[in-house]
């Protein structure tokens, strides 16, 4: 039996049905926001982009935890 996926992935699949990207259009987005902090990429996601505060975060908290495990 597969494992639940827990954390912030387990967002992803309400994310790409809400909003008809899929989860790497997201991270994508992130990723070109090197430089800024968590929260004003959340920020971000939420005004330009329309994302909901938990979707947006899932989004960038996953993303970044990437980045450092790299």
């Amino acid at each position: 039996m597969a494992e639940k996926v827990k954390g912030p992935a387990s967002y992803f699949p309400s994310i790409e049905k809400t909003y008809g990207q899929p989860i790497e259009h997201w991270k994508t987005l992130v990723r070109s926001r090197a430089g800024m902090k968590h929260m004003e990429i959340v920020n971000w996601l939420k005004a330009e982009h329309g994302l909901g505060h938990g979707h947006a975060n899932a989004v960038v908290a996953h993303t970044l935890a990437e980045k450092q495990d790299q």
